[in-house]
């Protein structure tokens, strides 16, 4: 499977790349691509250990020397986001993603390309293997379930990492290197609703979103992209005085992701049938005003449910929980005052289910300040407790301080005009790079971020640009060899 990589430059970046899309990578399932890779260090010769997370760290003795230069870090994480298009059967536990080349850029046939991180990850591999390229201390930090809260580098081994400098690989944008990043924490709603059995002259039915871009929920979250579950509450919130009762809902995969397709089934009296259509029909067409331009594709739509239904809520709860989630905060909830021009908080519904009468919601607040993620966590609070339930705010992960006078950023900046022949872009992003985690854990660290360009990362349009990935090894095994 994708043979077709081994043809790109430069080859040895894509030849491991190979090797990640053809080893299924989603957060809490990296032991297969793990092995891989340490096999490969066996071959080598490269030293090797896992801290207690199972976070993969490889060591690589300095060019002859070399010894006294300072160490450097290279670090990515492994696991990917896994999501395809609603018409695509793809088992991301045991199917490779097939990917190809198309006007210059790599895309997956109708699922997350994982070039985040698997490109970072795979220059990695690539530097390590470089016995032609001169350089001092080398460590490779292989990090785990980061698309899952950041798990691997919240839970990092203390004194583990022997580096000076650390290079994330994470990064998406050609031209641009990052010196901060935001924390965040996750928000989670569990709560167990009495249901009723639905009588014999109800009518149960299907509506569903569906035809989103959806995108990552932090890059992509001040363009304005519709979510489906936002979508979903509000439309089914218009249907407030059918009598809608709720059966069940599907929507959303990863708290860090868009999300671009949810679903409903509610029952309704076959009456109200008629209306249910004219409302929705009405309410899609003010959307699709809405969102011109941004998501054309969009779609709600409501047939006969295939299955019937036995129990439902009451039509009292549905309307108090369709209020709540229609009245959820998503998106951009404040700018940066201290970083113009970067959000300085924002929230995504990223997976609401409803099964037999159990709701379960997982969000995810991003904030440059910690007290900006907690005023939107209880926000949360206050809204959920209005129906006596309880939205309980997971443990905060710090953000990524920027320092504009770090020696590492200097350095970079320099290398970048004289490879490329023009400036670096220094940017502060509102996503969870692991940098600010790894800085708390390692407040000696001096750090940068820089990568290829990707876009459309945490969907199935994902898609890296050749020419960026060039770009940015021959930038990395420069900086390598300026550092030593």
């Amino acid at each position: 499977m994708n043979d077709h990589l081994d043809t790109l430059a430069p080859e040895p970046l894509w030849r491991h790349f190979r090797t990640l899309c053809n080893t299924p990578r989603p957060s809490g399932r990296e032991q297969a691509i793990l092995k891989k890779i340490t096999d490969w260090a066996d071959a080598r010769g490269l030293e090797y250990e896992f801290d207690e997370t199972g976070n993969l760290l490889i060591r690589k003795a300095a060019t002859p020397g070399h010894e006294d230069a300072p160490g450097v870090v290279l670090q990515s994480h492994v696991d990917m986001v896994s999501q395809a298009d609603s018409d695509i059967d793809h088992d991301f536990e045991r199917d490779p993603i097939e990917t190809y080349v198309e006007g210059g850029w790599l895309h997956a046939r109708g699922t997350t390309l994982g070039a985040d991180n698997g490109v970072g990850a795979a220059a990695a591999l690539a530097i390590l293997e470089d016995d032609a390229l001169t350089h001092g201390p080398l460590e490779a930090l292989f990090t785990i379930e980061e698309e899952a809260s950041l798990v691997g580098a919240r839970h990092l081994a203390p004194n583990w990492l022997h580096g000076e400098y650390l290079l994330n690989l994470d990064s998406e944008f050609r031209g641009e290197v990052y010196i901060g990043c935001a924390g965040g924490n996750d928000v989670k709603v569990d709560h167990d609703f009495k249901q009723l059995e639905v009588e014999s002259n109800q009518q149960v039915l299907e509506v569903s979103v569906s035809g989103l871009v959806g995108g990552h929920s932090g890059m992509d979250i001040d363009k304005g992209r519709a979510n489906a579950n936002v979508l979903l509450a509000s439309a089914l919130w218009a249907l407030r005085d059918t009598g809608v009762q709720l059966v069940s809902w599907s929507g959303g995969t990863m708290r860090n992701a868009i999300t671009r397709d949810a679903s409903a089934t509610i029952v309704v009296q076959a009456e109200a049938e008629t209306l249910v259509g004219e409302t929705l029909r009405a309410f899609e067409q003010r959307e699709r005003g809405l969102y011109q331009g941004i998501d054309d594709g969009l779609r709600i739509e409501v047939t006969q449910a295939a299955t019937p239904a036995r129990q439902a809520l009451s039509q009292d709860d549905s309307r108090r929980l369709l209020a709540v989630l229609a009245a959820m905060p998503y998106g951009i909830d404040r700018m940066s005052v201290a970083v113009p021009g970067v959000a300085e908080s924002s929230n995504n519904i990223g997976v609401l289910r409803l099964e037999h009468g159990h709701l379960h919601l997982g969000a995810m607040v991003r904030a440059l300040n910690l007290d900006s993620a907690e005023a939107l966590n209880e926000r949360f609070r206050a809204l959920f407790s209005l129906i006596d339930v309880e939205a309980i705010a997971g443990e905060g992960y710090p953000g990524w301080a920027p320092n504009a006078q770090s020696p590492l950023l200097a350095r970079f900046i320099e290398l970048h005009e004289r490879e490329v022949g023009a400036p670096a872009e220094v940017k502060v992003i509102h996503a969870g790079l692991e940098c600010g985690i790894i800085g708390a854990k390692y407040p000696g660290l001096d750090m940068i971020s820089f990568g290829p360009t990707i876009l459309g990362a945490h969907s199935p349009t994902e898609r890296v640009e050749l020419e960026a990935v060039e770009e940015f090894y021959r930038l990395l095994q420069a900086m390598i060899e300026e550092l030593a």
